[in-house]
């Protein structure tokens, strides 16, 4: 006969790897050949030749013993758990009985992989908790979760008690599906039948219309409960009601879920839960109230009118498409009319948005197709502002897309004098400039439409281009751009005040940290419905792939050395400045200042030092080769740069090499850059394009170039992607590819790291339509300085 006993405090010893075994044996029989291998091991563990009768087993020494004894059975009796004095026991051993449960039977594992679970017992007076087995993996938080919660360990039963009616119903109310869910516990059913009358409070939503408006009413309901318990409980911070003999619990989670919405519907991060909130809703404030609901109230059932309000704006393919003429609806592609189905409902309903599609996908047919949709029964006339460069652009495009609407520029000489005069015409045209000038005159009538191409040029909220726009009449306003936040949420918060006036809540002044993370976000949640934003690569496969490439330049000695001469002064003169107590205004200045010379010595060091030698620059050398290599192979080029005077430079050696090219900056009128655009598109023999970063990185159509050359970095790669997408564009048949010439090692290399970080920023804001400010500091300005 074989017995082993195994400890009472296995499952501690077991997490020790150190198990104490203690071993009978009778060995005046000869042993049946099924004991053999267990005796074994014990005889090669003991080291003496013999079967030990006390042993300390590891883990896996355990499993290869229980595995050699696979034919024997195992048993154990809850009922009698014998004490231990190492290693004799107290009292004699029973001989295991037939009935005794069994242990293991043929298998080589002492628990199931997860042990066993918590048990929990108890009424709505206590609570009663049996740890889970110390394999399980909840075993852990389990016995802190406890502790926590003012349990206490009653030794002779091994349970963990709370005796306290008050703390029983506010756990059960606040920690109730946790102990469920998380910790994975099991009910017995006598806490089950004991608590059959406690109840959850649930929060009912309603919503009226009142005119125009609907009225969201918020109730958190306890049964037949007044509201003067429920705001009783809440406000005591007590979880549970009780109200004609039955108990109901505010579950903590759908309590900060109200508290979450109320907050949202009071616009204020510092409201607290109450049992009853009535908040009117505008049309504008509909998505978000309808994301409310079906947070706090899944079966919540909305009359007709709230369903056609309340109609999901990102679902395009459900929305009614816009009735625009045929000739136009043919030019149009299926995610264009969709962008036009969903700038035509947002119009129907009085509201506004920003068409914020990529660069290339044609906002500015989806935007002229909305206007042409308005019915002739608006008498009042629609209005287009754009940045001056892109006025005839919008002209012929209109004069292309819609022809049955009269147009006219206001622009220059030719403005018009008298504001009744517009509504001789269906469409106006105008630049930001001329707005601001005839603010007052642009102010006397109502248009039915208006459209700010462009917005960038607003995104400054103090600007007078900016107030010139919120200043207008119109019944609806959109907003065409590929940026719609390109420095931080204020961004945002000045696109809709033109778009949505009053829909955005006013940040009071002085908030910092959480408090301003909240309005932010809350910002970014209330504006996504209103924002539209599509990628090429999800509507237009057709486009080729656009191909990036750094070209690294190292410096010429002659370069480098005036490189270092100005970056050791700019240090120098930095610490003077700091010395002398100089504000961070001053600082700021002088720091961009100082990167500008040394961003233009990395570009040709004639920039800085006119005398130097016309071949010192590294990076218009690669640009030659560059440049030969892409003629002779048929490209054509667009070359952009900030530095007009860089471009200067290079205007003498094209003409001296007899390259023809084309010119464009912003000293240049908007029809002589209209002649050179027209030139460039119109004749292959015109194999490079010079332009200047911002004047032609914006509104321009340049697919005959399929190489885009980026002679400088600038801080935000969005405006570098803007100019690249002169060439990437819907229309384009050849494969695109950029490069970006980087001197090594010096200020344009930090550059391009800083702009990996800000594109991280512009993707998460348009995949959520996510972001944070990220506007440069000054320690990111001295930085760029530094060796």
């Amino acid at each position: 006969m074989l017995l082993f006993h195994l400890p009472p405090n296995l499952t501690s010893a077991v997490l020790r790897d150190a198990i104490p075994i203690k071993v009978e044996l009778d060995l005046e029989q000869i042993p049946e050949p099924a004991l053999m291998p267990a005796l074994a091991l014990l005889r090669s563990w003991n080291g003496a030749g013999k079967p030990p009768k006390f042993i300390q087993l590891s883990r896996e020494q355990l499993r290869q013993l229980v595995a050699a004894a696979d034919d024997l059975p195992i048993f154990c009796d809850d009922e009698r758990i014998m004490p231990w004095n190492h290693p004799d026991l107290l009292e004699e051993p029973e001989e295991p009985k037939e009935a005794a449960k069994p242990l293991l039977t043929h298998t080589s594992r002492l628990h199931d992989d997860e042990g066993a679970p918590a048990i929990i017992d108890g009424s709505e007076d206590f609570l009663a908790i049996t740890l889970p087995s110390r394999d399980h993996p909840g075993y852990r938080s389990m016995l802190d979760f406890l502790k926590n919660n003012s349990f206490t360990l009653e030794p002779s039963n091994r349970k963990w008690w709370l005796r306290n009616r008050h703390k029983v119903l506010n756990l059960l109310a606040i920690h109730g599906e946790r102990l469920r869910e998380n910790f994975d516990a099991e009910f017995t059913e006598n806490f089950t039948e004991r608590t059959a009358h406690l109840h959850d409070a649930n929060i009912k939503a309603e919503i009226t219309e009142s005119g125009d408006e609907f009225v969201l009413n918020l109730d958190l309901e306890a049964g037949e409960a007044p509201e003067d318990a429920v705001r009783s409980a809440l406000a005591t911070g007590r979880n549970y009601i009780e109200h004609q003999g039955r108990v109901y619990l505010l579950d903590q989670e759908r309590l900060e879920k109200l508290a979450k919405a109320q907050q949202t519907l009071a616009s204020s991060p510092k409201s607290t839960p109450s049992a009853h909130t009535s908040t009117r809703i505008s049309k504008a404030r509909v998505p978000e109230a309808k994301a409310i609901i079906e947070e706090l109230s899944p079966n919540f059932q909305p009359s007709d009118a709230w369903s056609e309000q309340s109609r999901d704006l990102h679902e395009l393919t459900s929305l009614p498409l816009a009735p625009i003429a045929p000739d136009l609806d043919s030019i149009l592609r299926p995610y264009q009319r969709l962008g036009v189905a969903w700038l035509w409902y947002l119009h129907k309903q009085n509201l506004g948005g920003v068409l914020a599609d990529e660069m290339g996908l044609g906002k500015t047919p989806q935007g002229l197709a909305l206007l042409s949709a308005l019915p002739v029964d608006e008498a009042t006339t629609r209005l287009v502002v754009a940045p001056a460069s892109l006025l005839e652009n919008w002209r012929r495009e209109a004069e292309r897309f819609t022809p049955q609407l009269t147009t006219y520029l206001h622009h220059g000489t030719k403005r018009i004098r008298k504001s009744a005069e517009f509504t001789k015409y269906d469409l106006i045209i105008t630049s930001y400039g001329t707005l601001t000038r005839d603010r007052k005159m642009f102010g006397e009538i109502e248009f039915a439409c208006a459209i700010a191409d462009e917005a960038q040029h607003i995104k400054n909220r103090h600007s007078q281009n900016a107030s010139a726009l919120r200043a207008l009449q119109a019944k609806t306003r959109f907003v065409l751009t590929g940026t719609p936040l390109e420095n931080s949420f204020d961004d945002l918060r000045s696109l809709f005040a033109f778009l949505l006036p009053g829909f955005i809540d006013i940040m009071p002044a002085g908030v910092r940290g959480e408090e301003r993370d909240w309005y932010d976000e809350r910002l970014r949640q209330r504006t996504a419905p209103y924002i539209l934003r599509r990628t090429k690569l999800a509507v237009a496969p057709e486009l080729p792939e656009k191909i990036e490439q750094i070209l690294w330049c190292e410096p010429s000695p002659a370069q480098n050395k005036l490189y270092k001469q100005y970056q050791e002064k700019s240090e120098r003169d930095m610490m003077d400045l700091a010395a002398d107590g100089a504000n961070e205004a001053r600082l700021r200045i002088a720091t961009l200042t100082q990167l500008l010379r040394l961003r233009q010595i990395c570009c040709d060091p004639r920039l800085v030092a006119p005398e130097t030698a016309a071949k010192s620059s590294a990076k218009l050398e690669a640009l030659r080769e560059l440049l030969a290599e892409a003629i002779d192979d048929g490209h054509r080029v667009l070359v952009f740069s900030q530095f007009t005077s860089l471009l200067a430079l290079l205007r003498p050696e094209l003409e001296e090499q007899g390259i023809d090219h084309c010119y464009l900056d912003g000293s240049m009128t908007a029809k002589k850059r209209q002649e050179q655009v027209d030139r460039f598109q119109a004749s292959d023999d015109v194999p490079v394009f010079l332009l200047s970063l911002k004047a032609g990185g914006t509104g321009l159509n340049l697919t005959g170039a399929d190489i885009v050359v980026h002679l400088d970095p600038w801080w935000n790669p969005a405006v570098e992607a803007q100019a690249t997408d002169r060439a990437h564009r819907i229309g384009q048949t050849r494969k695109v590819t950029t490069y970006k010439l980087i001197c090594s090692g010096t200020v344009e290399e930090k550059v391009l790291a800083l702009q990996e970080e800000k594109r991280e920023l512009l993707a998460g804001v348009f995949e959520a339509s996510d972001a944070t400010t990220a506007k440069l500091s000054l320690s990111d300005l001295r930085d760029l300085l530094k060796s």
